[in-house]
């Protein structure tokens, strides 16, 4: 059995390798590479662009989690580590392909997101001026991550523009962001870490 076969974005970079699974299967060996649905695309494709970069960041969230030893902030990590799953998935399977197997990214998730923005937000200092990403190892990764978030979402703007892949994408990457900026903001505050303020010359 092949990964492509058991994997809900086929054989992609986000698929893992599952016992039994054979991590290669050497179909793009031709620079192509596969979608839940069956079509075939280039690797370099603005969609595997775009999933592509969902996965980096939930790497990166991955690194985060191993730098910070905060079980409430682990939580939420691990949630959304679980929905750029989804994301991934959802960006792997085009509007015309939609197979019921395949989980969606849902308005429900763009407001737990908002949830979490909230609760952080009557937890920490009021923001009075504009900060530099920074703090604690933790914190900075964070901050990072928010970049990276950023990034996926200009992909997904841009892949929204050319193939039809709903709105909740686009939505959940924009909230996403601000919420890993909060949290970077949360992290320094449980730590005691000061920020450090923009000093414009």
């Amino acid at each position: 059995m092949s990964c492509r076969d058991s994997c809900p974005v086929r054989r992609s970079e986000l698929c893992s390798h599952l016992p039994g699974v054979k991590i290669y299967t050497k179909t793009g060996d031709k620079g192509d590479t596969g979608l839940f649905g069956g079509q075939r695309v280039a690797k370099d494709s603005l969609r595997i662009e775009a999933y592509g970069t969902v996965d980096e960041l939930n790497s990166l969230l991955g690194v985060c989690r191993s730098l910070i030893a905060m079980k409430e902030v682990d939580l939420i990590l691990e949630e959304i580590q679980n929905d750029l799953f989804t994301l991934g998935a959802d960006l792997a399977t085009r509007a015309t392909a939609s197979p019921a197997s395949v989980q969606r990214i849902q308005p429900s998730d763009s407001l737990r997101l908002e949830s979490h923005i909230d609760y952080i937000e009557s937890r920490i200092e009021p923001l009075r001026s504009f900060i530099l990403p920074g703090g604690n190892q933790g914190a900075a990764l964070l901050h990072f991550s928010r970049t990276v978030c950023r990034r996926a979402e200009r992909l997904v703007v841009r892949l929204a523009r050319e193939e039809e892949i709903g709105d909740q994408p686009v939505i959940y990457l924009n909230r996403l962001s601000d919420l890993l900026f909060m949290m970077g903001r949360w992290v320094n505050a449980l730590t005691n870490t000061p920020e450090t303020k923009w000093n414009p010359k």
